[in-house]
């Protein structure tokens, strides 16, 4: 049987080239290198949990996060990253939920109780025991073997955990590699949390299947993300809107060297149109992605040409990527989406996998999309976020996409609340100085007038997920 060990397999192709750079220690660790703690890791696992365990991983981004999930691997247990930013309330539900056995945590965590058996993450390395030949477990090599329950973020309800197997990380990085051209001399920064789907598997296991080098970044701070992107030659560099534009927002903006650039790339959520013409106008090949932690973190792709005449589009699928609409209104539906990098379904919650898993292997999506003639997809917003006033349906991030649009608006959000006369009516929280009278006016030009806001709401922030999705159960509490 062949081995489905990611890791070691390229420390086996490619031992002594570069696989990771902590901007944290400062370390720069070769693939043979972090293959080795990897292996150490496994032997911790190995000494306290058993095939199939699962075991919590609650740490700020380190090197020791990367050699724990790359562990579970070759322990044959499944590892759940946790959420560096969710209440102890939070994570005893997870734990509860998915069985934790035991948890990991590092620095800054010590106080958090989820109610399983805890060991502190960062030990000295000479205290980690050390495997034998005769203490070895035979790994699993199944493919559908769960590898990690990633828990979504649960802006809409308790968070679920999405079974993710082995090959569906594989393919998804593997699909990603090959449809983004990513090559074995990108480098790659990673400054988004490693406990979300898109830090782990948007880049991280992409850039390792080609061999090439990622940039690790404990947490996001813009004015360290361009000093890394200069001192380091990065060349691809993904992020999500929010953190787009705290990028463009920073005085090293202006002047940052990217002539080793090759693109950037979004996702997460919908990108406005003003920031990639801001970065566009920097010389910068600027992309959309879209993905979900159900279907792959990357399901699209587009060429650099592309990019550029397709401003706002996602892309086409990529290869062995199935999708259609349906339910259409217009030229809006919902997507599904097929392929082999669909996920397993949800962790313990049987109602919820038989919802959006089909049968016949389509995933409902819940996001709304149309489809250009040149099979170009761009996404209108969420289904259940869709709302009907007067007999019509309404999709907020139309409306969103024209409010950031403004010369004074820097972010914005619709949510719909009843109305005796029409149902339902949009409100509009927007972040920036334009008037309420200055936003319908510049609405009223560009979108029909059922489509406009009957309300603004300014505020100096909009609540969102680390992954840059607006919270927008917060916004409705504060209209209740």
């Amino acid at each position: 049987m062949f081995d489905l060990d990611l890791l070691s397999e390229r420390a086996r192709v490619t031992p002594d080239r570069l696989a990771l750079v902590s901007v944290e220690t400062g370390e720069r660790i070769t693939y043979a290198q972090l293959n080795e703690r990897a292996e150490r890791a496994a032997a911790t696992l190995r000494s306290v949990l058993q095939p199939g365990d699962r075991f919590g991983l609650l740490t700020h981004n380190s090197v020791e996060f990367i050699e724990l999930f790359f562990a579970a691997g070759k322990a044959d247990v499944i590892v759940v990253p946790l959420s560096t930013r969710a209440t102890e309330h939070e994570l005893r539900h997870i734990a509860d939920d998915c069985g934790m056995r035991h948890l990991y945590y590092g620095p800054g965590f010590e106080q958090m109780d989820v109610g399983v058996a805890r060991s502190l993450l960062l030990v000295p390395r000479s205290e980690a025991p050390k495997s034998s030949s005769n203490e070895q477990r035979a790994t699993s090599n199944d493919p559908e073997t769960p590898y990690c329950l990633l828990y979504t973020s649960g802006t809409t309800g308790k968070p679920k955990g999405v079974m993710i197997p082995k090959r569906q990380l594989y393919w998804n990085g593997y699909n990603t590699a090959l449809n983004w051209g990513l090559r074995d001399d990108d480098v790659s920064p990673i400054f988004t949390p490693l406990y979300h789907a898109g830090g782990i598997a948007a880049f991280l296991i992409p850039i390792f299947c080609t061999g090439g080098t990622i940039v690790l970044h404990k947490s996001f701070d813009p004015a360290e993300v361009w000093r890394t992107i200069e001192q380091e030659g990065c060349t691809v560099v993904l992020g999500v809107p929010t953190i787009w534009k705290l990028l463009m927002d920073a005085p090293q903006f202006a002047t940052a060297d990217l002539s080793r650039v090759r693109w950037f790339i979004s996702g997460g959520a919908p990108l406005p149109q003003y920031i990639i013409d801001a970065y566009q106008k920097r010389g910068v090949v600027f992309k959309q992605g879209y993905g979900m932690t159900e279907v792959g973190v990357n399901c699209f792709t587009m060429t650099v040409e592309d990019s550029f005449r397709k401003q706002g589009s996602i892309g086409k699928p990529m290869m062995f990527t199935e999708v259609k609409l349906e339910n259409m209104d217009g030229d809006v539906g919902e997507m599904y989406i097929r392929g082999p990098h669909v996920s397993l379904g949800y962790w313990n919650n049987d109602s919820a996998t038989r919802e959006a898993y089909l049968d016949d292997g389509w995933f409902r999506t819940g996001d709304l999309a149309r489809r250009d003639e040149d099979g170009f997809f761009y996404i209108a917003g969420r289904r259940k976020e869709m709302f009907i006033s007067g007999g019509v349906n309404i999709y907020p991030a139309e409306i969103e996409a024209e409010l950031v649009s403004h010369p004074q608006v820097s972010d914005a959000a619709v949510v719909a609340i009843a109305d005796e006369t029409w149902g339902e009516v949009g409100v509009a929280f927007v972040v920036g100085t334009a008037s309420d009278e200055e936003l319908t006016q510049y609405l009223s030009a560009r979108i029909a007038k059922y489509k406009v806001p009957r309300r603004f709401v300014h505020l100096d922030a909009l609540p969102r997920t680390p992954y840059g999705k607006v919270v927008k159960e917060e916004l409705r509490k504060r209209l209740s």
